[in-house]
């Protein structure tokens, strides 16, 4: 699958909610109900084309991705105002998810965690277009613990 980075870092490439499968964004939505509480996704709701297309949105409410296009951003870590309310929420490593959810995610499998969080793991593609941008030095560029991915 062609990777696909959303405005505030997300890897929506990895979201099962652009699947066609309404089983697997069935099992989505059980994920984020039982991770992050969301009540107001469904399988039906939840189907997303990728906050860069014109398409369907899962998230609609978002406030990082009308702001990125109204300022003509290709990404929040671009934007002057970068870290700003907009997307401050949004922010998310694998280890503060861990961390901060802990309580809800003691019967968490790896499935789960890969279908329904793993794509929420922004640091890294933020980190990247944030040193990229010449808002963090070169040399974390080389470091490759702080660009990859977790898990």
């Amino acid at each position: 699958m062609e990777e696909m980075i959303g405005y505030c870092g997300y890897n929506c490439h990895l979201c099962a909610a652009r699947s066609d499968d309404p089983v697997v964004r069935q099992k989505l939505v059980d994920g984020w109900r039982k991770i992050f509480g969301h009540q107001n996704y469904t399988a039906e709701n939840v189907k997303c084309d990728g906050c860069r297309n014109n398409g369907r949105l899962a998230d609609k409410g978002c406030k990082a991705r009308p702001c990125a296009i109204e300022r003509k951003v290709d990404s929040c870590a671009y934007c002057n105002d970068f870290i700003c309310d907009r997307i401050r929420h949004l922010l998310a490593g694998r280890e503060g998810m861990l961390t901060f959810l802990h309580s809800r995610l003691a019967s968490l499998t790896e499935e789960e965690y890969d279908l329904c969080a793993r794509q929420f793991e922004s640091m890294p593609n933020l980190i990247r277009l944030l040193v990229k941008a010449e808002k963090l030095p070169s040399w974390l560029a080389e470091k490759p613990e702080a660009l990859k991915e977790s898990g």
